[in-house]
């Protein structure tokens, strides 16, 4: 084959993979992921969220993306998929394009878009299901990479490139602040090579009109959107006692628990994965890659350097706390930059053999996980979350035929059914959904949906996988004199044809429903 069409029949490779990883059903759709839709819904129907519903932060960029294929495919799971197709189909066109500008070898960067095109389970993942940003944030990193390299070597001058990095850089901003992982490293890389005070305006100028939505939607209320880019969302799981205690945590997560899934030796909601006995090959190339790279640091500097920040602002921050690896996503780009200078260094055939063992070890990855289904491919990495979505249908039309279209769910519930049922079924994430039934009002996303089921004289609760809530709630309804049916259908528990409407503050004793109320 021709070397120029190599790259494109790699990624067109990708794409049959995710064709078929969504053909088999291996990914599940949740709730994040129909929080998103629900926006996309909703701004064709006249709505302009700024953020992701009921946050201060990530930017509602996916779902006017989303909300454009609804337009044009219907309102359907799979135009949410094919937003991320595209997404992904672009992150790896412009991680070629990073990767061949460092490496200035057409092979090594033919071989990078090899590692990203049939990565490990995590990258899969989480560029086939959207949680709100992920997709966004990996193409306009690579962006920020591309291009404020060429503006420190031969494009210094170029105006127009300095006002499309700021646009870009500002624009990743409101999306997701993830992408300072690749804005403050390529602007610190900047400044020493003496930009022109017009191109700095220019770059500024540029992040204010990309980041205006962020500032808009904060109107009143920074404080909180600072607070949310910084993760007191996630505060919860930051468990250690004090900072340095804090620091000493999250640096163990990265390394032991990080690190593994990032390249591919567990999956992100379970310490299993593919066959260790796979691993070796894999094992020697990441870390050779590794130690490749830090020899030749000054050559990719930027690439350590999103590394580095990665690295600081997990171990300084909340984010820290979780174990799922999502949050290190910008580290495949370098990572498959660096495997594959190893990789074209050596023989051609050494490094086709270990690329192949490392490509068959992603792919059988990915092929179990997608063939343990449920939970698939899962975001989900608390089993108690991990509901089989197979039986969604059948779910609805309980409701529908035992007046069960307004009550009360948990998060997980909620909002996969409304985006199905069209909201013809509206449960408001009312329950708990942990094992030891703690519950925060956060959960509640969409509040006309709250006022939707306050309207209705007759509810249903439904509760997954939580044998504790289902005896506690049994309990409850019997002591406020309230008769109900129940019926388990799958993963779902329903309680319905109460003897009168009942709402979780009457239950639970708390005048208005509050955090840690169950």
């Amino acid at each position: 084959m021709n070397s120029r069409w190599r790259p494109l029949a790699a990624l067109w490779g990708a794409l049959a993979l995710k064709g078929a990883l969504l053909a088999g059903g291996a990914v599940p759709f949740n709730s994040d992921e129909a929080i998103v839709a629900l926006m996309a819904r909703h701004i064709l129907r006249g709505e302009r969220p700024w953020f992701f519903y009921g946050q201060a932060y990530m930017g509602s960029l996916d779902a006017y993306l989303i909300a454009g294929a609804f337009r044009l495919g219907g309102e359907r799971v799979l135009m949410v998929r094919f937003v991320q197709a595209a997404l992904f189909a672009l992150f790896l066109a412009t991680g070629y394009r990073v990767a061949l500008r460092f490496s200035d070898s057409p092979r090594a960067a033919l071989l990078a878009l090899l590692l990203l095109g049939f990565p490990p389970v995590l990258l899969t993942l989480y560029t086939t299901a959207t949680l709100g940003g992920y997709g966004e944030a990996l193409l306009l990193g690579n962006l920020l990479l591309w291009w404020g390299h060429r503006l420190g070597r031969e494009d210094a001058h170029r105006r127009a490139l300095w006002l499309a990095w700021g646009l870009v850089g500002g624009l990743g901003f409101w999306a997701f602040g993830l992408v300072l992982v690749y804005l403050v490293p390529v602007g610190l890389w900047l400044l020493p090579r003496r930009p022109r005070p017009g191109d700095l305006s220019l770059a500024a100028l540029g992040f204010l009109v990309g980041s205006g939505p962020w500032w808009l939607g904060n109107l009143g209320r920074f404080e909180a959107g600072v607070a949310e880019l910084l993760g007191v969302a996630v505060s919860s799981t930051a468990t250690a006692g004090g900072f340095l205690g804090n620091v000493a945590m999250r640096t163990f997560n990265f390394i032991v628990l990080g690190l593994p899934v990032l390249f591919g030796l567990r999956f992100p909601w379970s310490v299993a994965g593919p066959p260790l006995w796979m691993a070796a090959p894999v094992l020697v190339v990441y870390l050779g890659a590794l130690a490749w790279g830090g020899r030749r640091w000054r050559e990719y500097l930027l690439l350590w350097g999103v590394w580095a920040a990665l690295f600081l602002g997990f171990v300084l921050t909340p984010f820290g706390g979780d174990p799922s690896g999502r949050y290190f996503l910008p580290l495949y780009l370098p990572l498959a930059a660096f495997a594959a200078g190893v990789l074209s260094s050596l023989p051609r055939r050494w490094g086709g053999g270990l690329l192949a063992a490392i490509l068959l070890f992603n792919l059988t990855g990915v092929a179990l996980a997608a063939r343990a289904n449920p939970p698939g491919l899962t975001t989900q990495f608390e089993a108690i979350t991990q509901v089989d979505h197979r039986y969604d249908a059948a779910l609805m039309d309980f409701l529908r035929a035992h007046d069960g279209r307004r009550g009360y769910g948990n998060y997980w519930v909620a909002y996969p059914i409304a985006f199905l049922s069209r909201e013809e079924i509206i449960l408001i994430p009312r329950l708990p959904y942990k094992a030891d039934l703690r519950y925060t009002l956060r959960d509640d996303r969409y509040a006309p949906y709250d006022e939707m089921v306050a309207a209705s004289p007759a509810v249903v609760y439904v509760t997954t996988n939580n044998p504790l809530l289902d005896r506690s709630l049994r309990a409850r309804l019997r002591e406020a004199g309230v008769s109900c049916s129940e019926a388990q259908i799958g993963d779902y528990h329903v309680f319905y044809d109460l003897s009168r409407r009942v709402a979780p503050e009457e239950l639970t004793g708390c005048a208005v429903l509050r955090d840690g109320c169950w």
